[in-house]
């Protein structure tokens, strides 16, 4: 009998997305994407380059999200158990 998949991110119980990582693997991913955030607002500047900051800001939103989605339990609207 196969094993259930674990999930890195549980779905929240109130509403839609995810909460804290439920497993090591998670709380990696989440402090890859907060030191990818503190790097890039150190290395690049938002008053002079607005649209390279924003666009590297962007970008690791956008990997953060997608493992989030593929690792993640499925979203739905919830509102309780």
């Amino acid at each position: 009998m196969a094993d259930a998949p674990q999930y890195w991110f549980y779905a929240k119980r109130y509403g839609w997305g995810w909460g804290l990582p439920s497993c090591w693997q998670g709380w990696l991913v989440l402090a890859t994407y907060v030191v990818s955030l503190l790097l890039t607002s150190l290395l690049v500047s938002s008053a002079v380059h607005p649209w390279l900051f924003y666009g590297a800001v962007g970008a690791c939103s956008a990997i953060f999200l997608a493992v989030c989605w593929y690792r993640g339990e499925p979203l739905r609207g919830r509102w309780g158990k």
